[in-house]
């Protein structure tokens, strides 16, 4: 275990500090120029489409797909996870509040490559053979790499994402929602595994219906409750926000010469890191979601898509960040879930561990929701509609195992899968950039005009 353990390390690592760096941002920076800096331009309309979405009437789900808000709610149970918490506080007390800065970076460059992804989502989705419209990396893969090699790209990345999101990944949120519970409320975190695993297969087995209602139904609830919770805390250390902000742009910890390039590629690397983690753009994992979601054009779910990143990021991530660095929480030597706890106990007292417990589990729940979606509809490319079933049931049990101890092989898997299934997403997306810029300009030329 401990060599399998060494080698998932070693290639993760190597994923992290060149890959995942000139992949993501090149990605994001190319899509960025080539569309025009479509997330300055189209910003307003993804915000009036996102929040316009959520007051409206939203109808239900069903073979045809879901709602664009739907697909957009599930993408965010999906992007809006541990990595909100516990990513963000590893980020900041292993590559300093540096890091904050380059996840900015990483979700404005993000949201043109997921606006790309969207794009070719729904242009290239299709008809399963149980009749319900399905969608993802795995189909645009194919339309990019034709013949023998687009079959093998597109089946190395449902396999990654099977085992990165429906069994690995599930396992790391059910953890966390197991572990913040027993620290507590002093819950087994056996109890909550069975617990967290029989409400998932509940879900699991109500289908696409269930899934959106689930999601359309817990996102902006959790979401409010983060944001309330978190400004609070934010308010109330006012004091401190100009400090919190110098250290994002200044690294106090820097001083000249080779310990400050040291000091930016660790800031880097950890904020490139952990923001695909937590927004998942250009992963290949939201894209499932923003398939299935009944539009008139594919860039009108390009719109919403970008919305998912500028949330995740930009309002829930950067609250995290912000909770940590007023409360002066990083010299503690605490990191993960265990520094946000202690950041939000400052003010709250054990109502801080409470509040994240709370927090983390629709975090994490949702993730998990969204996450067996995506898999499911690589294991239907893989297996057909009828693995579902199979799979429906052993992502429960890995939910349940995921509870009962942190197994660092688990969760540097789950991290290594993710990394690399960005490779075949993005070699794909680049391969179609001609496709997506075709896409983009019809929108603004032909059908917006039409309107």
């Amino acid at each position: 275990m401990e060599t399998l353990n060494n080698i998932v390390l070693t290639i993760q690592n190597y994923m992290s500090n060149y890959i995942l760096v000139i992949a993501l941002l090149g990605a994001g920076l190319w899509f960025s120029i080539r569309l025009g800096f479509i997330q300055v331009r189209g910003f307003g309309e993804s915000m009036r489409r996102t929040f316009g979405g959520l007051f409206s009437k939203k109808g239900a789900a069903g073979k045809d797909g879901m709602s664009s808000f739907q697909a957009l709610a599930t993408a965010i149970a999906a992007q809006v996870g541990t990595g909100n918490i516990a990513g963000a506080a590893t980020a900041l007390a292993i590559g300093g509040a540096g890091a904050i800065f380059w996840m900015w970076i990483a979700a404005f460059l993000g949201m043109a490559t997921i606006y790309a992804e969207a794009l070719m989502a729904q242009k290239y989705k299709t008809v399963g053979a149980d009749g319900q419209v399905t969608g993802g990396p795995v189909y645009y893969i194919r339309a990019a790499f034709k013949g023998t090699f687009g079959k093998v790209l597109a089946g190395i990345f449902a396999v990654l994402i099977t085992l990165a999101l429906g069994f690995t990944g599930n396992a790391v949120q059910s953890n966390s929602i197991a572990a913040a519970f027993h620290t507590a409320f002093g819950i087994p975190q056996w109890i909550m595994g069975v617990v967290v695993a029989v409400i998932a297969l509940f879900v699991f087995a109500g289908g696409i219906e269930r899934i959106a209602k689930v999601t359309e139904t817990i996102v902006p609830l959790m979401a409010a409750l983060y944001i309330v919770g978190a400004l609070i805390v934010i308010i109330y250390n006012y004091k401190n926000i100009p400090y919190a902000f110098a250290s994002i742009f200044v690294a106090p910890q820097s001083v000249v010469g080779g310990a400050a390039g040291a000091t930016v590629k660790l800031a880097l690397t950890k904020g490139v890191a952990r923001g695909l983690f937590s927004n998942e753009a250009g992963m290949g994992s939201t894209p499932h979601a923003h398939a299935v979601a009944k539009v008139n054009h594919p860039v009108e779910q390009g719109f919403v898509a970008m919305a998912g990143v500028f949330i995740d990021t930009f309002i829930v991530l950067n609250l995290t960040a912000l909770v940590i660095l007023t409360t002066k929480s990083i010299p503690t030597g605490k990191t993960g879930a265990e520094l946000s706890q202690y950041a939000f106990s400052t003010l709250y007292g054990k109502g801080g561990n409470i509040f994240i417990a709370i927090c983390m589990f629709f975090f994490a729940f949702s993730t998990i929701i969204g996450w067996y979606f995506f898999g499911q509809a690589n294991v239907k490319y893989l297996f057909g509609p009828k693995a579902v079933k199979i799979y429906s049931v052993l992502a429960a049990v890995c939910v349940f195992l995921g509870s009962l101890a942190e197994v660092d092989l688990v969760w540097n898997m789950a991290d290594c899968f993710n990394s690399l299934m960005v490779i075949p997403n993005i070699l794909a997306l680049f391969a179609l950039s001609k496709v997506i810029s075709q896409v983009h300009k019809d929108y603004f030329k032909n059908f917006n005009k039409a309107k």
